[in-house]
């Protein structure tokens, strides 16, 4: 079934048609725009809320990055980022085939049904055209032929009438006859012109319309089925980023079950171990009566001089972790300022940071003089002596780099060995400062307890350290928190190896300065003659207050 057989006096209809359809296609196409715009907006905000929430310092100087909370969080950050992408490729493909294309297709069906109804309507004009012409010359026979039989009656009373002349009625039988010619041509031309409207007619009805009929249903049907593709477009389009969403869905799934609880408690203790050993108990100081110092174990009992003596008010020590007041910490270069555990990360991290660089300037030197051999062999490809300066600044930077290289191995083996002395000490602490010997130290005590000084003023490790326990890990703390006067002097009765973290040597005889007494623990806290402060046992010393 054709519209130009079934719809032949549907001109009207068929053009109202036509003009709903290619309404329905530009309303179809301004859809897809709006929609474009909506997933353009939704990707844009998508990208707003991702650039919102990641991370705004680098990965390497955010230690929060090294947790598997953190990292899942940025790769799902990362996914959403995809997938605002795959909607903005979404309205890209939308934009690109169907509202340009469609767009410019209905301009171009636009033009092809303005010319069909053109044609129809030019083929119509030409109908009612001949049908005018047809209804003249049958207006005009029918006159003729009226005029014809008047003239015939006019000369036919004429001739019966016995008082007019034989001249009247010649002239009336003359213009009866002239009438009549007039009537018959008027006929014959009449019969012309309907013959002619009938085939034109027949033209116009059977063959002329319907063809411009087929063409306008060719033209719509076409129009519906582009405009079917368009709307396969819409989810071709959805489709086509199914793939990509898919695997943007599957990554978060991924980095949801990549959160380990675990191993994030683990990098927490690697981020912030310090290596300390924990402090040790709080003795009880009975203030309720009077103390007396002997050279024993605790701190109880009357010196040796017999003269008793009360405990001094001399300053207490800082309060210990977690309670101690944060001291303010200056950045130094060998991160001494930092835990032992953390001081050997950060130099681990500096070392190799520096070999890495020190391995570039060494290919880069290589490739240099490569580069070299070249320009010697072969002249016209570049002068050698425009690498001479290069080459000089990267032998500069590797030597700089070696330095630098040796500077953090040694403070490395140093944090290393401070970090193994503490997990020594953690392990086995001692509960009580040693007993006084038996008899005097043997002879060249005092030398020994020269060199040991000597190694500690050079910040040298004391060959028994790590085997005596730390007595507070603390205790640097306590010496930078504010300069003390002492609150009385005090004298060595026996010679002792200050080998463990926080305490000092001192030679038999010597005098010290007493900056704190003993708070039961059994260590008393001195200050040589010529420098430096730590705890001594008690019951080496002889003390006098001020």
């Amino acid at each position: 079934m054709d519209w130009g057989t079934e719809l032949w006096d549907q001109f009207d209809v068929l053009e109202r048609h036509t003009q709903w359809g290619l309404d329905l296609l530009d309303r179809y196409v301004k859809f897809v725009k709006e929609r474009t715009e909506v997933e353009q907006a939704y990707a844009k905000q998508l990208r707003s809320l991702v650039k919102k929430y990641l991370p705004k310092r680098p990965i390497k100087d955010d230690p929060e990055s090294k947790f598997s909370q953190q990292q899942s969080f940025v790769q799902i950050l990362q996914e959403v980022n995809d997938f605002a992408g795959q909607r903005e490729l979404v309205a890209e493909n939308l934009g690109v085939r169907v509202c340009l294309e469609l767009t410019k297709y209905s301009q171009e069906i636009k033009q092809e049904r303005k010319m069909h109804f053109q044609e129809g309507r030019r083929a119509q004009q030409q109908l009612e055209n001949g049908f005018k012409q047809l209804e003249h010359s049958k207006r005009k026979f029918e006159r003729d032929c009226r005029e014809a039989e008047k003239a015939a009656q006019t000369a036919e009373r004429l001739d019966q009438d016995i008082n007019a002349t034989k001249a009247d009625v010649e002239k009336a039988k003359q213009q009866a006859h002239l009438r009549s010619h007039m009537a018959e041509e008027s006929k014959n031309e009449y019969a012309a012109q309907l013959q002619r409207f009938n085939r034109d007619q027949a033209h116009f009805y059977f063959s002329q319309m319907p063809q411009i009929f087929d063409k306008l249903q060719d033209m719509d049907e076409r129009r519906a089925a582009r405009l079917g593709a368009g709307y396969g477009l819409l989810s071709a389009a959805e489709l086509q980023v199914v793939p990509i969403i898919a695997k943007c869905l599957e990554g978060m799934k991924v980095a949801a079950d990549a959160v380990d609880p675990k191993n994030d408690s683990q990098v927490l203790i690697e981020l912030h171990k310090s290596g300390f050993a924990r402090p040790g108990d709080v003795e009880f100081e009975d203030f309720s009566q009077p103390m007396n110092r002997a050279p024993s174990d605790s701190s109880l009992g009357t010196p040796s001089d017999g003269r008793p003596e009360l405990r001094g008010s001399g300053r207490s020590r800082a309060m210990r972790w977690p309670f101690g007041k944060k001291n303010k910490t200056v950045v130094t270069e060998d991160f001494s300022h930092l835990p032992p555990e953390q001081q050997r990360k950060r130099l681990q991290q500096q070392l190799e940071e520096r070999s890495r660089e020190l391995q570039k300037e060494v290919d880069q030197r290589e490739a240099l003089k490569k580069m070299k051999d070249v320009y010697e062999k072969t002249p016209q490809m570049g002068d050698p002596a425009s690498l001479e300066p290069r080459i000089t600044e990267t032998l500069s930077n590797i030597e700089r780099l070696k330095l630098e290289v040796q500077k953090y191995e040694a403070w490395l083996a140093e944090a290393e060995s401070r970090v193994l002395s503490n997990k020594g000490d953690s392990l086995g602490r001692p509960a009580r400062p040693p007993d006084p010997p038996a008899s005097a130290p043997p002879e060249g005590s005092s030398d020994s307890s020269t060199s040991q000084d000597n190694k500690e003023s050079s910040g040298e490790p004391g060959p028994e350290e790590g085997q005596d326990a730390p007595i507070y890990t603390e205790f640097e703390e306590d010496f930078e928190e504010e300069p003390a006067s002492p609150i009385g002097h005090c004298v060595a009765i026996y010679h002792f190896e200050g080998s463990s973290e926080g305490t000092i040597s001192m030679a038999e005889g010597e005098g010290l300065s007493l900056m704190e007494e003993d708070k039961g623990d059994g260590w008393t806290r001195v200050r040589r003659k010529e420098g430096g402060e730590g705890y001594v046992p008690t019951s080496y010393l002889r003390v006098s207050l001020n």
